[in-house]
């Protein structure tokens, strides 16, 4: 099993990724013959999750879709953020309490 630090890890990285793609997308919204872009998450065995780019299943310009993908991946980074600040704060108490 992972650490919860490797896990909230794990989710930054996907976030990223979906920031990065979605940002992408808008950027060449106006590019002749782009294909659109999305993360595909899949959980890891031992807890986590992965983010493969592939092509979006709609062609064509999406900005609506784009702009919610950013929101989910910003509250998803944050999320997971504090879940690894809680771990490390929670560690840190531990090592405090056995010193």
């Amino acid at each position: 099993m992972a650490s919860i630090s490797s896990i909230a890890l794990s989710g930054m990285t996907a976030a990223q990724a979906r920031l990065g793609t979605s940002a992408n997308n808008i950027a060449n919204l106006n590019t002749e013959g782009f294909v659109r872009q999305q993360i595909r998450q899949t959980a890891q065995t031992g807890g986590g999750v992965s983010g493969t780019v592939e092509p979006a299943a709609n062609p064509g310009a999406a900005l609506e879709s784009d702009v919610v993908s950013q929101l989910q991946a910003k509250h998803a980074f944050l999320a997971n953020l504090a879940v690894f600040k809680t771990q490390d704060r929670m560690a840190g108490a531990l090592l405090d309490q056995s010193a």
